[in-house]
């Protein structure tokens, strides 16, 4: 009798360990497709220089279930795509079938070659597994003719940036206080509170947060800092109506409905379909009530349509080249990343279209009947995205009785000085290096406005100081004087940075 239970016994455990195999299998099976769609946009996007999103966000949407699984294959494989490819092209193996599923090979090959050994089922696996003798040769071939030992030496040749930053959490006022935020987070992690941006909190480096309870349920936000610097630089009053113009993928949106406390209205006007659907799910993961999604092209809007005639504010975030949250993004990892110099005039010609459209959108902004402030920002390090953007509409904001303010007076990084005047001091950069982000704000301020007196702004041409300005700013301003300009307000390893992109 006690032979026949532990024979049981022992059969239960055998079928129990059969099963979860087959968990791990099916786990790592839709792991695998999921992985290979996240992929597919992500090389569509990066081809087009038109990415629908980032590798995270992508990865991090609702309609991708096994998020940590799929997020390690994708920038696995993305690390190892050259080598990948190499290989499958050395060992000559895919058929037509199969390279109409090029990422999902991709990703299997990865898996294959460098991932963990589980079990695999699935057609597209299984024809990888018996080619797996070829595609091991391929790769041996390679490391001998790239003079190198292991895996690891091949990658080393690609040169990574540094992408160890602080996590920035933004608190979403709108469902949680700031104080019971600092509680629940406070008891796993060590965290401060921003010394600028209101409930904005700061986490040591590499806090994985994305399956905290209180992300997943839209009380707190993954948000960088200077992200978060651009809707509180516009600062809109609860009761007013704001235009987000380009509003996708909604996170500043649900910042500027915390600012205005749920009150008053945002028209979150966007044109990408499938960026409308990230919006969406962003605004209603806020718990936002007064925000209206607006499918459409901003540029054309009628600002003298009546839905706009009470429209006090609006964000400009237009379309950019992205280039300096290029490690936030993970975009090291992107085949375009570091392109030689037979790209550099594809990369200008991109940067000239994105900047004639970012002149269009902010005169149009202008435009507006109603609006006291406008602010436009990038997350770009390039001048003609940035200050050239800015001064070419200067004279047009003037004849609208605009003014140029200085958002976030205490931060040390302005402008390029590439005025005649001092307007540049009035502008914001964040350092790629220093501040892990390069992003760009300015402020517009409708003259005669309550905000002109508290901003102290001046943008006279022919002016040659800015009262509100620091002794520091001054310095600056005598610096540039005597033509040292770019030292006085980046540091040498940004211009070494700059240098890199731009090349």
């Amino acid at each position: 009798m006690v032979h026949t239970t532990a024979k049981t016994s022992s059969a239960a455990a055998g079928k129990s360990k059969k099963s979860r195999l087959s968990n791990a299998e099916r786990s790592a099976y839709f792991a695998r497709r999921e992985a290979a769609k996240v992929l597919r946009s992500v090389l569509q996007g990066d081809a087009r220089r038109r990415a629908v999103g980032s590798i995270k966000s992508l990865v991090y949407s609702p309609s991708v279930k096994n998020k940590k699984a799929t997020f390690a294959l994708v920038c696995q494989t993305l690390k190892h795509l050259s080598i990948v490819k190499d290989v499958l092209e050395t060992a000559n193996i895919l058929n037509s079938r199969w390279k109409r599923q090029e990422e999902l090979i991709y990703i299997i090959t990865y898996d294959i070659l460098f991932g963990q050994e589980i079990s695999f089922i699935g057609d597209a696996e299984k024809f990888l597994l018996r080619h797996k003798d070829a595609l091991q040769s391929a790769l041996a071939r390679i490391l001998v003719r790239k003079k190198v030992k292991r895996v690891e030496d091949l990658i080393d040749l690609y040169q990574k940036p540094d992408t160890s930053k602080p996590r920035y959490v933004r608190v979403n006022t709108l469902k949680l206080d700031i104080d019971s935020a600092l509680n629940e987070l406070g008891k796993q992690y060590m965290l401060q509170k921003d010394d600028m941006v209101p409930d904005l909190l700061r986490l040591p480096p590499k806090c994985d947060l994305h399956n905290h309870p209180l992300v997943m349920n839209g009380s707190v936000f993954l948000q960088g800092k200077a992200s978060s610097m651009v809707a509180a630089a516009l600062d809109p009053e609860p009761g007013w109506e704001v235009l987000d113009a380009c509003a996708a993928p909604g996170n500043k949106t649900a910042h500027l409905a915390a600012l205005m406390k749920g009150k008053g209205k945002i028209i979150a006007c966007e044109l990408n379909k499938d960026r409308i659907k990230r919006l969406e799910d962003t605004v209603r993961l806020s718990g936002a009530s007064n925000v209206q999604v607006l499918p459409g092209d901003f540029l054309s809007l009628d600002p003298k349509d009546p839905l706009f005639s009470k429209v006090r504010a609006i964000l400009l975030d237009p379309s950019c080249s992205g280039s300096g949250t290029v490690a936030e993004r993970l975009d090291h990892l992107l085949p375009s990343y570091g392109a030689g110099p037979a790209s550099h005039t594809t990369e200008t010609q991109r940067l000239n279209k994105l900047a004639t459209f970012q002149k269009k959108a902010l005169a149009h902004a202008l435009s507006f009947p109603a609006v006291e402030r406008i602010v436009y920002s990038t997350c770009s390090i390039h001048q003609i995205e940035n200050e050239d953007v800015v001064k070419a509409i200067l004279p047009l904001a003037a004849s609208n009785g605009f003014l140029l303010a200085t958002p976030f007076p205490k931060w040390q990084t302005r402008g390029l000085p590439v005025f005649e005047g001092s307007e540049h001091l009035h502008l914001l950069r964040t350092d790629p290096v220093e501040d892990k982000e390069g992003f760009f704000i300015a402020l517009f301020i409708k003259r005669g406005t309550p905000f002109e007196t508290t901003t102290r702004a001046i943008i006279n041409p022919r002016a040659s100081t800015i009262e509100e300005h620091t002794q520091s700013n001054r310095l600056r301003s005598k610096n540039k004087r005597n033509g040292a300009l770019l030292p006085t307000l980046f540091s040498g390893a940004f211009r070494i940075y700059l240098n890199q992109i731009q090349r």
